[in-house]
């Protein structure tokens, strides 16, 4: 199968900011497209995703078997095969439209067909929990080249790029704007509330970061404090260090939040201080998942008891108690044998045989 090219990752990367950057006490719905051809458009892939928020909930690729829209989620499951039927359906068509937008782009390059082309595009929403629409999203990249996007206003566009440009046009004089307007606000905010109900026990959901630091000495002798916040969902969350109670951001380093495979995430945020210095620095955690924000701060490792003590004191005491339970139990038969020998012998009797037989 043919892989897809370093400029059609570019979707991803888009994805990823629009994903992990929405709202607080939002949700967003996204679908991804992208269209690879080669030579001379004799080959193609063509992929379609349904993201709520973090989620994928569809997909769609045209180079594996049979492709078909297939579910990516739980709850999508409860579809019916009319449903599934409609939206593969739909993605052929996509392809054909994207096909046909990018030869007219190529023409008005005067560009040969040959060589690798793609096509991406974003479409979607941001709505309020309680349903209000809060955003539009529509968006297409030629190339990795020409780039045409709906304004967040909705009326309006952004273009760069000679065919992006004369797109914009044309989508103006066909009032393309308005007719997405009603889709947006409307459609896509109720489609958006069905998936939210019907997928709640997983995009609802809230798992607070599992989070520690560690500690690492560099080669040129400064330290690294590395603070981890893992397993969490969903994905917005804020790590920062500050020094003496204050934000520090000099020598910082901050991953970008990522899958953990798991339907979670992680994410970490390392500091360079000065050996000794550790304790002046505190990482403070917040996401939804946590009562309250997190302050963390390295803690040095205990000293431990060396193994040969432990294991010294383990034989010592077990020697220790096998000796008192010995002389428990010679004691005892003493004491039997005192009394058994009183009602044998009288004292004169005993006093004689000890200076007979004398204790050595």
């Amino acid at each position: 199968m043919k892989t897809i090219a370093p400029q059609a990752l570019l979707l991803l990367l888009m994805a990823k900011l629009a994903l992990t950057n929405h709202l607080e006490g939002s949700h967003t719905m996204l679908f991804f497209q992208t269209l690879l051809t080669w030579h001379g458009f004799m080959e193609s892939q063509y992929t379609y995703l349904g993201y709520v928020d973090d989620t994928q909930f569809m997909g769609y690729n045209s180079r594996t078997d049979k492709p078909r829209m297939r579910p990516h989620a739980p709850w999508m499951h409860q579809e019916t095969p009319e449903f599934w039927e409609y939206e593969t359906q739909r993605a052929l068509n996509l392809t054909k439209q994207l096909t046909d937008e990018l030869k007219a782009v190529l023409h008005i390059y005067n560009q040969s067909t040959t060589g690798y082309h793609t096509v991406q595009m974003i479409h979607g929403c941001t709505a309020l929990s309680e349903g209000y629409f809060r955003r539009g999203y529509y968006e297409l990249n030629y190339d990795a080249r020409d780039y045409i996007a709906l304004n967040e206003d909705l009326n309006t566009w952004t273009a760069v790029g000679k065919a992006a440009k004369i797109i914009r046009y044309q989508w103006m004089m066909l009032d393309f704007a308005e007719s997405l307007k009603i889709f947006l606000e409307d459609i896509c905010v109720q489609t958006l509330q069905t998936h939210l109900k019907n997928g709640k026990e997983i995009l609802l959901r809230t798992d607070p970061p599992k989070t520690h630091v560690t500690h690492k000495v560099r080669a040129d002798g400064t330290i690294t404090l590395r603070c981890w916040a893992l397993d969490f969902y969903p994905a917005e969350i804020t790590l920062t260090w500050q020094r003496n109670g204050h934000n520090h951001t000099q020598d910082m380093e901050i991953m970008d939040t990522r899958p953990a495979g798991n339907g979670t995430f992680q994410k970490w945020a390392d500091v360079g201080v000065t050996p000794g210095e550790e304790q002046s620095y505190t990482c403070h955690v917040q996401h939804e998942g946590l009562p309250e924000p997190l302050t963390l701060r390295w803690e040095p490792p205990q000293p431990s008891v060396p193994t040969i003590t432990i294991v010294t004191g383990l034989v010592l005491g077990a020697l220790l108690i096998g000796a008192v339970v010995t002389f428990l139990i010679w004691k005892r038969k003493t004491k039997g044998k005192e009394r058994a020998g009183s009602e044998l012998m009288n004292p004169w009797e005993y006093q004689v045989q000890l200076r007979v037989c004398p204790a050595t």
